[in-house]
């Protein structure tokens, strides 16, 4: 534990690990459900040419929700629930390397960088596979022809909801592994990397330092858990601005099989400008900031649940 920050770090030794990942699973399962919606809109808005279906992020929603209904906002989503494996991943990852770099440098963001890099790194060779599946799920339905890969409707999957959910993933499997084999599941992968690993990196050391500059301006009696949710999604809409522009070329990637990031990347420029960079940012950040704030307060809470009982007492929050 570092003492001398004012907003205490709870660091991988200091918890019962049985306890945080229990918990922990709950929790990431928990944030992707809420913010799931904004994340296939996001989708949608970035493989779109131009506002060829939608306006921005709300016209999308009411679109959606009108043509397609709840269950169109959640399009993909039992094929995304596999990446609580990447989320677990993701956090072990983090923790330990802090951990590691903690015997090279005492610099908090430093250890933050790294470690939040890292992580990505693992997470995004779990995840990656899923994103590829989900993706294509997200952009069916809408009416217009966007991706390589579409669902043929089948008569037979209509007397249950889970078979026409689960039979819709196996034809969307089989396309994208006759059309490319098993690379097609990894198409992107690098463009994710270049999109996350940067994302995690800044995200985590802007995190600690929001919290620590909004707890120099807070009241002392101020909980930290408030401070920290409050500094979450000033880091998120930090990171997303940063690295938005290689998320869009990412999901073209990933949706559209392209091959070339950095042929994509012109073609995107070519077509619409640099404001073609910033498609998707308003949702990225509207999901972003309930995502942060109940990551920040879950991860947090999940934390202090987890240290071990003798350190219990000892801690300011």
């Amino acid at each position: 534990m570092q003492q001398k920050r004012n907003i205490q770090i709870i660091e991988w030794e200091d918890l019962d690990k049985k306890k945080f990942y229990s918990f922990g699973v709950f929790m990431t399962m928990t944030i992707r459900a809420t913010v799931y919606p904004a994340t296939l809109i996001r989708t949608r808005l970035q493989v779109q040419k131009g506002k060829l279906l939608y306006n921005g992020t709300f016209d999308a929603f009411f679109k959606i929700l009108r043509a397609e209904g709840v269950r169109g906002l959640y399009r993909g989503f039992l094929v995304n629930t596999f990446t609580l494996i990447s989320g677990q991943a993701y956090i072990t990852t983090y923790e330990l390397v802090r951990k590691y770099a903690s015997n090279y440098s005492t610099s908090n963001t430093l250890k933050s960088l790294v470690a939040g890099g890292s992580a990505s790194l693992v997470a995004q060779s779990i995840t990656v596979p899923i994103d590829v599946v989900s993706q294509q799920l997200m952009m069916q339905g809408q009416g217009v022809h966007l991706t390589r890969f579409r669902v043929k409707p089948k008569v037979a999957l209509a007397a249950s909801k889970h078979t026409v959910t689960f039979g819709q993933t196996r034809d969307i499997i089989a396309q994208i592994f006759a059309a490319d084999g098993f690379r097609g599941f990894y198409r992107g992968y690098v463009a994710s990397l270049l999109t996350y690993i940067p994302n995690s990196a800044v995200w985590w050391p802007f995190y600690h330092f929001y919290a620590e500059q909004l707890s120099k301006l807070a009241p002392s009696e101020c909980p930290h858990l408030v401070l920290q949710a409050m500094a979450g999604p000033l880091a998120a809409a930090t990171a997303s601005t940063v690295t938005n522009p290689m998320d869009v070329v990412r999901a073209r990637v990933q949706v559209e099989g392209r091959t070339s990031i950095i042929q994509t990347f012109k073609q995107l420029l070519a077509e619409e400008g640099c404001l073609g960079m910033t498609k998707g940012l308003s949702a990225r950040i509207i999901s972003s900031t309930p995502t942060a704030i109940v990551m920040v307060v879950g991860y947090e809470t999940l934390k202090k649940l987890s240290l071990r009982p003798e350190l219990v007492d000892s801690r300011h929050w």
